[in-house]
């Protein structure tokens, strides 16, 4: 990926020139568990003011180009105004943002894209906690001058809304949201900030034996890129469970809040 990355940061460059704050890596690829056939590449590029469409235009085209030769989920990366880094807005204003989910929308009509691609995400508040505690500069300012502390509550409410729906959605994609749930419980439970394989070694040491399994096939799916099959009953039991616990422990947490 190192490969990607350099042409990334070059691209970039020559883009957003004097715009370009500075580039941010996060995710597996600064925890120890980057995958090439399970995980993305997940960048984070602040910038000084607002982008016209046609600087959108030539981003989005380098992307998409960068995407065919990236790991199996592709690029996910937003640009956000360096304003909302510090101090912290939340939900958090974004310029612009790409993920394959969104490859063939912007392929099918990318002026249609460009105008309606941009809004508020609750995940990067998640994504600049990485940062402030596991995260790359690949170019630019350093990131404790870039980026403010994510308030506890904010970062609470990011991942939860992540696994909000996990006792739905934990049958369509179970290793993710498996781990996802592990490394959730880990924060409002400990305070630790972890990985997907850190959370699911995590939870190996602090939920029912009974649920052990599905950690156990989730984190070699997870590391070893193959397909595993998992016991749905007990998949969905876990599910109920660990949300059960999460809420129980963001109570506790909010308590402090007042």
């Amino acid at each position: 990926m190192d490969t990607v990355i350099v042409s990334f940061v070059k691209r970039s460059r020559e883009i957003l020139k004097d715009n370009l704050v500075g580039i941010y890596l996060h995710g597996s690829a600064v925890m120890e568990c980057f995958n090439p056939a399970k995980s993305d590449l997940d960048l984070i590029v602040v910038v000084k003011e607002f982008l016209t469409d046609a600087n959108k235009r030539f981003f989005m085209d380098m992307v998409v180009e960068l995407n065919n030769k990236g790991p199996a989920k592709g690029i996910e990366m937003s640009i956000v105004r360096q304003s909302v880094c510090k101090p912290f807005a939340y939900p958090t204003p974004f310029e612009l943002h790409f993920s394959i989910a969104h490859l063939d929308w912007y392929r099918k009509d990318p002026k249609d894209y460009i105008s309606k691609m941009e809004g508020e995400d609750k995940d990067l508040a998640a994504h600049f906690t990485i940062i402030n505690h596991r995260g790359r500069c690949l170019y630019g300012a350093p990131i404790k001058e870039i980026f403010d502390d994510v308030p506890i509550r904010d970062y609470i409410d990011s991942i939860w809304n992540d696994i909000a729906d996990a006792e739905d959605e934990i049958t369509d994609n179970p290793m993710y949201i498996i781990l996802n749930l592990a490394r959730v419980l880990a924060y409002v439970k400990d305070g630790l900030v972890l990985s997907k394989k850190e959370g699911g070694e995590w939870a190996l040491d602090n939920i029912p034996e009974v649920y052990h399994s599905l950690l156990h096939n989730a984190l070699k799916e997870y590391a070893e890129g193959i397909d595993m099959e998992y016991d749905m009953n007990n998949a969905e039991n876990y599910a109920v469970c660990m949300v059960e616990q999460i809420r129980s422990e963001m109570k506790r947490v909010e308590k402090t809040w007042n």
